[in-house]
């Protein structure tokens, strides 16, 4: 009877030891757009590949960031995704650490304007976008960025607001169009301000551009690449520009939570989320732009997405220091100049 029962809770114990074992939880935090999407392409599939359990924290940047923050001390987040001006805020805070890129199998695959875009080892991208301007073939040429400015062209031209994701990229192109690059972005924005009654408008949604463009009251808008898609549909004569300046845009990376229990749990799910596989499936569904260079898709969805070796070496991206360090005085320089 003795024996029975001891090897009954033997046998009890093991199978709870190997229960809790497969029970590896992995607490991810990102952005909250098309998560039914990442949910069956990302998520479910690793999962079952692993034997673990993902719990998905979805937010804004400044809201997931202020969460790592306050629980610095003992991290429930694992792994982040974030754009790049955001990993280097959390290093600086020290909320993250280096990426061990020798257990990501994936790595080599990147663009490689992906592999370490911040320059210091903490973050890996995953996704990216172009900004250009998209434009009437028929009323306008666009080969510079300061064409925008043009006499001819400027009264027929919407231009992002420095609050927006495109605002600061757009300008800081317009500045190496007129010679000046400084991350002050100084020179551009008084360029914007001589010319602020004659631009059309300063566009905080892109949403807005699309029914601009199709009543014919503005022939042309710098836009992520990500938007140019409702364009594409409209009965009209538009083209992606690429000007002689190249393109920039905007990036967004993994990044590893310092203090996390699960680093190498996390460094599997960053190496299966870069793989050819689930790069090539969020693409083909629009979902992002691969980072990963060996994926191949169809023209049409090409056409939708920020793609190909080409436009990863024409994007000219602002560095996340300079972002970081001069939103403010952006800001400040914007409202004295332009007033919206």
């Amino acid at each position: 009877m003795n024996k029975t029962m001891l090897a009954s809770a033997t046998a009890l114990m093991l199978t709870m030891g190997a229960a809790q074992a497969q029970e590896k939880t992995l607490t991810i935090s990102v952005y909250a757009l098309a998560q039914d999407e990442f949910k069956a392409i990302v998520y479910d599939p690793f999962e079952a590949k692993c034997g673990c359990k993902l719990v998905v924290e979805t937010g804004n940047s400044v809201e997931r960031l202020a969460k790592m923050e306050a629980n610095k001390a003992n991290p429930v987040v694992d792994m982040a995704v974030v754009s790049m001006a955001d990993a280097l805020s959390a290093s600086r805070k020290d909320l993250i650490e280096k990426i061990d890129t020798s257990k990501l199998s994936n790595y080599g695959k990147l663009y490689d304007i992906a592999k370490d875009p911040n320059g210091d080892g903490m973050s890996v991208g995953y996704t990216f976008y172009a900004t250009s301007i998209v434009y009437r073939t028929d009323k306008m040429k666009i080969d510079s960025w300061a064409d925008l400015l043009k006499p001819e062209n400027v009264g027929h031209v919407a231009f992002p607001n420095v609050t927006t994701n495109q605002g600061p990229p757009s300008l800081f192109m317009l500045g190496k169009a007129l010679g000046n690059d400084a991350a002050d972005l100084k020179t551009p924005i008084a360029a914007v301000g001589e010319k602020k009654d004659e631009l059309v408008t300063f566009y905080v949604k892109s949403s807005q551009l699309v029914q601009l463009m199709q009543q014919e009251e503005i022939w042309a808008a710098p836009i992520g690449r990500f938007t140019w898609a409702p364009f594409n549909k409209l009965d009209l004569p538009l083209a992606w520009a690429t000007p002689k300046e190249g393109q920039t845009g905007g990036m967004n990376v993994m990044v590893l939570a310092k203090g996390s229990k699960n680093q190498d749990l996390a460094l599997e799910f960053m190496d299966f989320w870069l793989s050819t596989e689930i790069q090539t499936k969020l693409a083909e569904q629009l979902v992002d732009s691969p980072a990963n260079a060996d994926v191949k898709v169809s023209d049409e969805i090409a056409e939708n997405l920020t793609y190909g070796q080409e436009t990863a070496k024409s994007l000219t991206l602002i560095p996340s220091a300079a972002a970081l360090d001069n939103r403010d005085a952006w800001l400040s320089e914007w409202n004295a100049k332009v007033g919206q």
